[in-house]
């Protein structure tokens, strides 16, 4: 990516031979903002955002009639977002930052006495599972197996998590037949919760089908659990990497919160790139997009380009202005759970700071196979180890209230704070 970026115009026709139709491969910071604002102009709802060609003989979901948000083009993208932002409103973020700082607290709690653990599996994915199930309302004992289902839609291509297409299916049949579950349960007992408001919500008029409300909820469960998890994941590892900038923060963690969570989600970019279809003749950068042409813009890329970032680099945790590409270049498919995300951000490295502040590697990384998602699986880490809240009386960055026995990924149970 980053030879065909230095490369001028920083937009180069890729011939996909037998796998697919050939795209034009957008690199640049400014082209990738210009794209993602030009909805008008760069369809997602034309052949959805994958860059995958679709089986002409199917959708982007296996159904004209009910594509994901981000497969779908303004105006009927507009009104579902505006449905879906009322489980993301200021107030509900800033209801669930208590119950989230406990949260980060009973992860850490599981682990400090060891002085060693794998990074991912006990730390960097518990909190965005607990922090979506908790939004969406997910019973403390399914979520292991909604972070299952995760795994295996995310990680088709890694043999870990899927063996044969027959796996992939099973996950996404057991996710629905889930989803039926929690519709038929909300509709008989509200709840205070995103799928209530889901559910008691109409768009221009008609309420959510059960396969519309899928469709949101395979969205919401899939990216809101692995973005996050491998934003931190990828934090930590260049603090390892940069470990001037990890004494920095360690030594005054709010000083640099602010900036270090908008470099973390820059260093990181978890979501590698999307897909466009032009809709009409275009021209970028001095390009000429021919309309029904493809066109893949690298959030990857974008976010090392030198023309928007000094020493694009080097980890920065001091970076300002930051203006990154991690949620999206603007426009209507900026992520919706942006907030949510910075807010688990800050929590776990605060507490990680305070808790662990000589963490270290202790092994390879164990990257996802995949070219959608820049995932890692599995990190091993060591640090000293020291006793956990739930059995003495430490000093704390936060409060929140009482919580106990989750279920967290792997199915293990967590014990409570006290």
């Amino acid at each position: 990516m980053e030879r065909l970026r230095e490369a001028d115009p920083g937009i180069h026709w890729v011939d996909e031979g037998d796998r697919g139709s050939g795209y034009w491969a957008v690199t640049r910071h400014a082209h990738v903002k210009e794209v993602n604002r030009r909805a008008d102009v760069f369809s997602s709802g034309h052949s959805g955002a994958q860059m995958r060609d679709l089986d002409p003989n199917r959708t982007v979901s296996g159904s004209a009639r009910h594509p994901t948000l981000v497969d779908m083009d303004p105006p009927r993208h507009t009104r579902y977002r505006r449905l879906v932002n009322r489980g993301f409103t200021p107030r509900m973020i800033g209801l669930l930052e208590d119950y989230l700082q406990n949260r980060t607290d009973i992860i850490l709690d599981n682990v400090v006495e060891r002085g060693h653990c794998d990074f991912v599996r006990d730390i960097s994915a518990e909190l965005p599972l607990q922090a979506v199930a908790d939004v969406m309302g997910i019973p403390v004992e399914d979520r292991a197996k909604v972070c299952d289902w995760s795994n295996a839609l995310i990680g088709r291509a890694d043999p870990e998590f899927i063996k044969t297409r027959e796996d992939i299916l099973r996950a996404a049949a057991e996710l629905f037949g889930y989803s039926h579950e929690l519709q038929t349960e909300r509709r008989s007992t509200p709840a205070d919760d995103i799928i209530t408001t889901l559910l008691a919500a109409d768009v221009d008029g008609e309420a959510l089908t059960e396969a519309e409300f899928d469709m949101l909820f395979l969205l919401l469960c899939v990216a809101g659990i692995e973005t996050t998890r491998n934003a931190i994941t990828w934090g930590m590892m260049a603090f390892f990497d940069f470990g001037d900038q990890w004494e920095k923060f360690v030594a005054d963690p709010d000083r640099h919160m602010e900036t270090a969570v908008e470099e973390i989600v820059r260093w990181s970019t978890p979501v590698l790139h999307f897909r466009r279809q032009a809709l009409s003749d275009y021209e970028l950068g001095g390009v000429r997009i021919a309309v029904g042409n493809k066109v893949v813009f690298w959030h990857a890329a974008a976010n090392r380009d030198p023309r928007a970032f000094e020493d694009p680099w080097r980890f920065d945790i001091e970076r300002t202005p930051n203006d990154h590409v991690g949620f999206g270049g603007g426009g209507p498919h900026y992520c919706l759970g942006a907030s949510l995300a910075r807010m688990e951000i800050r929590l776990m490295f605060r507490e990680i700071a305070q808790r662990m502040p000589d963490i270290r590697l202790d092994g390879e990384p164990d990257y996802l196979r995949s070219n959608f998602i820049a995932g890692v699986k599995h990190l091993p880490v060591a640090y000293s180890p020291s006793p956990p809240y739930g059995t003495a009386s430490l000093p704390r960055l936060g409060s929140a209230a009482g919580v106990s026995g989750t279920v967290g990924y792997g199915g293990h149970v967590e014990r409570g704070a006290s």
